[in-house]
């Protein structure tokens, strides 16, 4: 079974059409900003750059997490403009999961010339 399947589904849409009207080059803001418009155009509920509590051995921490986005209550969305995604953009959204009792992570990568970098991360 797929974890949150419908969802990750639209999210990922989202994002491909920003990729398909935007391309690769801008920063990370500019896609940050394209997304939100098409969340908002396709009814897809989310938080923008949320601030998440992180715990340790159960206890809440000082420091928090802002994602980038938090759709559905429950996803934590991750935006890169980078030339490729490597282990430690998969790290970030990992740990980020696991502090926040999260299950699902998606990372989008804007910055390949080919196509959309996409990567769903299950804790």
């Amino acid at each position: 079974m797929i974890v949150y399947a419908q969802e990750s589904y639209n999210i990922v849409g989202a994002a491909f059409e920003v990729y398909n009207k935007m391309g690769h080059g801008f920063l990370e803001a500019v896609y940050q900003e394209c997304l939100e418009l098409e969340f908002k155009k396709r009814g897809i509920p989310y938080e923008r750059e949320k601030d998440i509590k992180i715990y340790y051995d159960g206890h809440e921490l000082k420091q928090s997490y802002r994602a980038d986005f938090v759709c559905y209550d429950k996803i934590i969305v991750e935006l890169k403009a980078v030339s490729a995604l490597n282990d430690a953009h998969h790290a970030q959204i990992y740990n980020y999961l696991h502090a926040t009792n999260m299950k699902l992570g998606i990372l989008l990568n804007f910055g390949c010339s080919d196509s959309l970098e996409k990567d769903r991360i299950v804790l």
